[in-house]
C-alpha cells in the first residue's frame, strides 16, 4: 500500500524518510531481539530523530494491539493515553518536521486531541547533543524526567 512518504524525493540533508515496509521490518526486528517488549506497560521507546512519525506510529500500533496491554488497559482511549503519556517519546529536528510527524502520529483520531503535556514529542535537534555526549542529560531536561534506560 502506498502512502505520501513514498513520493517525497531524497533530501539534500540526512532527513530521508524511511519507507513504511522498512519501518515495519525494523519494528519486527526489535520484537525478535526483545520478545514481549510490546506487552510491558512500563517499557519505553524513543525516536531521537523523527522525520515522518512512521516508526513511532508502528510502535504505538504494536503496543495498542498487544493482548497484555489490552488486559491492563481494556478501555481503548485509556490505553492510547497511557501509551502516549508514558511509553513513546520522540524528537523532531525542525518545526516543520515536528508538525508533519505529530500530525501523522496523533492525527488518526480527532476525538483523542492530546495536549502537549499528554504526549512526549518535542521539537529538538538531538544531533549536537549526541555529538557532545550530553544527549542523556538533554533528554531528561526536555521530558522533565529521566527516561528508563534498557
Amino acid at each position: 500500500m502506498e502512502d505520501i512518504f513514498d513520493y517525497i524525493p531524497p533530501q539534500k540533508t540526512n532527513q530521508i524518510f524511511t519507507p513504511k515496509d522498512v519501518v515495519k521490518k525494523m519494528v519486527d526486528m526489535l520484537e525478535l531481539e526483545n520478545p514481549g517488549c510490546f506487552d510491558e506497560p512500563d517499557k519505553t521507546f524513543v525516536d531521537l530523530y523523527m522525520k515522518s512519525g512512521l516508526y513511532i506510529t508502528e510502535i504505538v500500533k504494536r503496543l495498542f494491539q498487544s493482548k497484555k496491554m489490552k488486559e491492563a488497559f481494556p478501555d481503548e482511549k485509556e490505553r492510547l493515553r497511557h501509551i502516549f503519556k508514558n511509553q513513546v517519546y520522540g524528537l523532531a529536528p525542525t518545526e516543520i518536521i515536528y508538525k508533519i510527524a505529530t500530525s501523522y502520529i496523533l492525527g488518526f483520531d480527532e476525538s483523542l486531541k492530546l495536549h502537549e503535556s499528554e504526549h512526549n514529542f518535542r521539537q529538538l535537534d538531538a544531533l549536537p547533543y549526541a555529538k557532545a555526549g550530553t544527549l542523556e542529560k538533554k533528554l531528561d531536561e526536555v521530558f522533565g524526567k529521566p527516561l528508563k534506560r534498557a
